[in-house]
């Protein structure tokens, strides 16, 4: 654990997929084609925790969901990369667009098509009902399922290895 939160001091951008992580992993389709995602609100005011202190989130998904981007409105996430067959690639043009390498990002996948970007961040995430191959090359595994949870376990994470804890504590006035 101490080498993880050595290694969160770095972080300036969380990356995480969406389907299994963010959601439980179900996409609900009514007969007009309609999808639906179940998201966690605590997900959520984490992910918004992370852009108050100054670190950036961005998606990096599968599939393409107009969901997804309202959602993704909704926290001000405006970096929203859907319909990605190879991760990797991505998350290499938004390191060139943003001055960062590897060690600066941290990345949470569920997925084998996950496993080349988890490889390479500088932290890697994965949730409890991810895949066993995800499990075996991640520095974290949630305690938390995708979608209950697991990316607020994460951003806690994140903001106590960076020091921000203490002002989470003050604004919010939780006691020890």
């Amino acid at each position: 654990m101490e080498n993880l939160l050595k290694k969160l001091k770095n972080i300036e951008l969380f990356l995480t997929d969406v389907d299994g992580v963010l959601t439980d992993g179900r996409i609900i389709l009514d007969n007009n084609g309609n999808e639906m995602k179940f998201f966690n609100v605590k997900d959520g005011h984490g992910i918004k925790m992370l852009q108050r202190y100054g670190i950036k989130v961005g998606i990096v998904t599968g599939r393409e969901s107009e969901v997804v981007v309202h959602r993704a409105k909704e926290l001000g996430i405006n970096m929203i990369f859907q319909k990605i067959r190879v991760k990797l690639d991505i998350v290499e043009k938004i390191l060139n667009e943003n001055n960062l390498n590897f060690s600066q990002i941290a990345y949470c996948g569920d997925d084998i098509v996950d496993i080349p970007v988890l490889k390479r961040a500088g932290v890697s995430f994965t949730v409890n009902d991810a895949v066993n191959e995800c499990k075996k090359v991640v520095d974290y595994i949630t305690q938390k399922n995708g979608g209950e949870g697991a990316v607020r376990e994460i951003t806690d994470l994140i903001l106590k290895a960076k020091g921000f804890w203490e002002d989470v504590k003050d604004r919010y006035e939780i006691e020890d």
